[in-house]
């Protein structure tokens, strides 16, 4: 089968490798039909991925068919189709019991497809632990509606429920990139008094203007000034940074007012300093990790329902076979791209 491969840092290829199969009765085999290449594949092409493995097969953002389950799987039989959460995670440990699933304690647990084994820029994908790793679309809901369900859109609706919004919250989500937008659906979900974005490509503005005309939009250079003239207490109650710079990072404590929540959500490739001198008094508490990827049933319950839709994001479509064209692009940032989707079957 065709896989888009890691081969070393800064090199990816598209190779022939063998179809996967069961190792493990709780594994599934799943028939990818549409894939999306998302900012840490990138992450893992440059080296700033230590974990990630030479030789796998990246991608861990998908959906598709469920062509062959093991003997111990029950929630999904052939023919399903299905979303792929991007973590692995067994389901029993004390970190899944209490829903920290990025902290799956199994050798594979946590973010492993497409990391530390093989992912699902392919043909096909084994996917372990498939009781708690796969969720069957609703009838009616498309493979696109689907695609950012196990990864993007996990990601923003773990941010969202972390950084504990209230109606009557002024919420600053700094990024509107495709992770940053999925944050900013999640967040509206909650129904917040007020929701600003700050984003420096104008494009980028352009897309929120458009599509969410009800939030506020404004670039870096003025956003301190902006958040605090549309807040009510000197700063917004809630900030989630997505933008992943050093700048960002700064930007976010300095719009949090006084006792303010702020949710790391970016991944950096570098370590941030926190200015304690500088934050002192402001008393503030941080919310940083890697999305705990449980709430895969309930978003597909909401997409179904037309309370979300992330199609959108999805800008460019490319089928497996010129994937390279599709990472050039995406990693170019070119042709105000946000999100690329490979079609594979």
């Amino acid at each position: 089968m065709l896989a888009y491969t890691y081969v070393e840092q800064g090199q990816f290829a598209l190779l022939d490798k063998p179809k996967p199969v069961l190792r493990d009765p709780r594994d599934a085999i799943v028939r990818v039909t549409l894939a999306s290449i998302c900012t840490s594949d990138l992450h893992i092409k440059h080296g700033s991925v230590p974990r990630a493995v030479p030789g796998v097969t990246v991608g861990h953002e998908m959906v598709g068919v469920v062509e062959q389950v093991g003997e111990a799987v029950h929630h999904v039989k052939p023919g399903d189709r299905v979303t792929i959460n991007v973590e692995t995670f067994c389901g029993q440990c004390f970190f899944c019991q209490n829903g920290y699933v990025n902290n799956c304690t199994d050798p594979e647990g946590g973010w492993a497809l497409g990391c530390r084994i093989d992912g699902g820029q392919a043909e096909y994908v084994r996917v372990p632990y498939a009781d708690q790793g796969l969720n069957v679309i609703p009838e009616g809901v498309s493979d696109r509606q689907a695609l950012f369900v196990g990864d993007v859109l996990a990601t923003g609706y773990w941010a969202a429920r972390i950084s504990e919004i209230r109606p009557e919250d002024t919420v600053l989500i700094i990024g509107a990139g495709p992770t940053g937008i999925c944050t900013l659906l999640c967040a509206l979900l909650r129904h917040p008094r007020r929701v600003i974005v700050c984003e420096r490509d104008p494009a980028r503005q352009r897309f929120v203007q458009e599509h969410y005309p009800e939030v506020l939009t404004v670039s870096p250079a003025h956003a301190l000034e902006f958040v605090r003239g549309n807040s009510a207490h000197g700063g917004a109650d809630v900030v989630l940074e997505v933008g992943g710079t050093e700048a960002s990072f700064r930007l976010a404590w300095e719009c949090a007012r006084p006792n303010a929540l702020v949710t790391i959500v970016a991944l950096y490739d570098r370590p941030q300093v926190l200015p304690l001198p500088e934050m002192y008094g402001k008393n503030l508490t941080f919310k940083t990790g890697g999305v705990d990827g449980c709430d895969c049933s309930t978003l597909l319950q909401l997409i179904a329902a037309g309370e979300l839709d992330t199609t959108p994001l999805i800008t460019h479509i490319f089928p497996l076979a010129e994937i390279d064209a599709a990472y050039a692009l995406f990693e170019g940032k070119r042709d105000n791209v946000m999100k690329v989707a490979i079609t594979i079957s």
